[in-house]
C-alpha cells in the first residue's frame, strides 16, 4: 500500500483476531491458537484495515474500544459464513452514530454485499437488520484483480481466488513493507499458480491458507483449501520472507498445531501457525535503515 506523508515512516503490522475456518473451536485443547473465526486487523502506519468479519471481530472491537476511527475499511475475502458472522459484533464501531463501516467485496463480478448481508442480518435470521444500527454501513463492490484506491489515496491491490463462489486476496504495501491475505483458496495443478505466485511475489509476509494437512486434504480436494506444504512451495518461489498459517481446521488441536508448526518451520524457518492476538509488524525501510536504528541494533547486540 502507498500513502504519502509521515506515516510513510511508520511500519507494517498485522494482528490477528481470529484464526480458524468454518466455525468456531472451543475447549481446553484449544487454548493456544484461538477458536475464532476469521478477522485480521492491518495498520499501515496508524492507516486501519480489517480483513473478514468473522466472530473475531467482536475481540477486535472490544479491544480497541474508543481507540477506533470514524471510518472502518472492512476487506471482505468472500461472504461464507465464517467470514460475516460476526459482523453485528464488531463493538462499539456499531453503537457509535459516528462510525461509518465500508465494507468492500470483490468475489461477487463487481457487485456489492449489500443484498447478500441484507439478506442474512434479517428476521428470522437475525432479529434486526444492519441499517438499524447506530452505525451507517456503506457498501462497495469491485472485481477481485482490481486495485482498489481509498479517499486518503491509500491502495490495496487484490487477486482473484479459486474458491466456491470466489475469495479475494489482498496485498498491502506501506513504507517499503509487503503483506499478503491469501486464505480460502484451493491451490493449482501445476503448482505455484503464476499469476499468485507474482502476486506474493517479494513479500515481507504471507497470510496463507493451510486449513488441511496433506493427509486431509485428498478427501476435501474441491472444499476450496490448502495445506501449509503449498505455502510454503509459493513463498520459496516468490522469496517471501515469512509465512503465517491461518483458516485452521476447527478440529485440529493445539498439540497438533505445534506439531505441524514444528515440521513447517525445518522446511521454512520463520514459517509459523497463526495465534488469535499475535501480532507481526515490520519496521518501514526507511526507520529500519536509519543510523539511529542501526546504532540501537549494535548496542542491543553488545
Amino acid at each position: 500500500m502507498t500513502t504519502r506523508g509521515p506515516l510513510m515512516e511508520a511500519g507494517l503490522t498485522l494482528r490477528f483476531w481470529g484464526v480458524r475456518g468454518s466455525t468456531c473451536a472451543s475447549g481446553p485443547e484449544f487454548v493456544e491458537f484461538g477458536g475464532h473465526t476469521p478477522c485480521v486487523e492491518v495498520r499501515c502506519g496508524e492507516r486501519l484495515f480489517v480483513i473478514d468479519a468473522g466472530t473475531g471481530i467482536n475481540a477486535f472491537g472490544v479491544h480497541h474500544r474508543d481507540r477506533l476511527p470514524q471510518r472502518i475499511d472492512l476487506l471482505l475475502s468472500h461472504l461464507h459464513l465464517d467470514h460475516v458472522g460476526g459482523l453485528p459484533f464488531m463493538k462499539p464501531a456499531v453503537l457509535n452514530p459516528a462510525c461509518e463501516i465500508h465494507t468492500w467485496c470483490g468475489n461477487l463480478d463487481g457487485a456489492s454485499a449489500a443484498e447478500p448481508l441484507d439478506r442474512l442480518f434479517s428476521p428470522p435470521l437475525f432479529p434486526i437488520t444492519l441499517d438499524m444500527f447506530p452505525a451507517r454501513f456503506v457498501h462497495h463492490g469491485f472485481r477481485a484483480g482490481e486495485s482498489l484506491t481509498f479517499p486518503d489515496g491509500a491502495v490495496v491491490d487484490t487477486i482473484l481466488l479459486e474458491h466456491p463462489q470466489g475469495a479475494t486476496g489482498y496485498r498491502f504495501r506501506h513504507g517499503g513493507r509487503t503483506a499478503c491475505y491469501i486464505s480460502d483458496l484451493e491451490h493449482s495443478e501445476p503448482w505455484p499458480d503464476p499469476a499468485l505466485l507474482d502476486f506474493v511475489r517479494g513479500a515481507d509476509l504471507v497470510v496463507y491458507d493451510g486449513m488441511f494437512t496433506q493427509g486431509e486434504y485428498p478427501a476435501c480436494r474441491g472444499w476450496g483449501h490448502s495445506t501449509w506444504q503449498k505455502g510454503v512451495e509459493l513463498c520459496r518461489a516468490g522469496n517471501v520472507g515469512r509465512l503465517g498459517i491461518v483458516h485452521l481446521y476447527p478440529q485440529h488441536t493445539d498439540a497438533l498445531l505445534r506439531e505441524l508448526e514444528v515440521q513447517m518451520q525445518a522446511e521454512m524457518p520463520g514459517a509459523f501457525v497463526a495465534r488469535e492476538r499475535q501480532e507481526i509488524s515490520f519496521a518501514s525501510v526507511a526507520a529500519a535503515a536509519s543510523p539511529r536504528r542501526r546504532r540501537a541494533r549494535v548496542a542491543a547486540v553488545a
